[in-house]
């Protein structure tokens, strides 16, 4: 994956933030969205957009656009940084191939084990309980 390419496929958008910074807030742009079309991205094959697609199927709109929001900082050069970074880990993460589980055997001695421990529970019950007068 080329994450210089990528980043070039990506568009920022920067809005007012919400929060603590008093007067500052009110006319300072800090809060960086970045904004990503999945289907039209060139970086990646159509196996990868698929998978990627199924990866963010809560997130993405219905055009097929992943937006994520950084108002972490008060400045707006880190914000865009903090926002590409959890991108690219993102971008990443949907990417990774599941490795497939092979099935284990239960020990034996993890059988007796639980077996035994049943037995002590089940006799400890059976002496609380008043003896049977036939």
């Amino acid at each position: 994956m080329d994450t210089e390419l990528l980043k070039s496929e990506l568009n920022y958008k920067y809005v007012r933030s919400s929060g603590s910074g008093g007067q500052h807030v009110n006319k300072v742009s800090s809060k960086a969205e970045l904004y990503f079309d999945l289907k039209n991205s060139a970086v990646f094959n159509d196996d990868e957009k698929q998978k990627l697609l199924e990866f963010f199927t809560n997130r993405l709109t219905k055009d097929a656009i992943l937006i994520l929001a950084c108002d972490e900082s008060r400045s707006q050069f880190r914000n865009k940084a903090l926002v590409t970074q959890r991108f690219i880990e993102l971008i990443q993460e949907g990417l990774k191939e599941n490795k497939k589980r092979i099935p284990t055997r239960i020990p034996r001695k993890a059988k007796k084990k639980r077996l035994k421990n049943k037995r002590i529970t089940a006799e400890k019950k059976a002496n609380r309980k008043p003896p049977k007068v036939d």
